[in-house]
């Protein structure tokens, strides 16, 4: 299996550079997600801005199985 990658970072991230650079340089699979009206630390400390459904959502699909 190849290596994943999901960039989760707010819009409003003083570090959203950093995460958009990592993305363009990583192959795939790669997704970006970035959470609306957030900043880098609420993704630490506001339960409510992390985004548990995408985060479920991104690896319950890289690891279906197929019949």
């Amino acid at each position: 299996m190849d290596t994943l990658h999901l960039f989760i970072f707010g819009d409003h991230d003083h570090s959203r550079a950093f995460s958009e650079r990592a993305y363009k340089l990583a192959k795939e699979p790669k997704e970006m997600y970035v959470v609306d009206d957030c900043e880098h630390i609420d993704l630490y400390d506001r339960v409510d801005k992390i985004p548990f459904n995408k985060i479920k959502q991104f690896f319950d699909e890289a690891f279906v199985k197929e019949d």
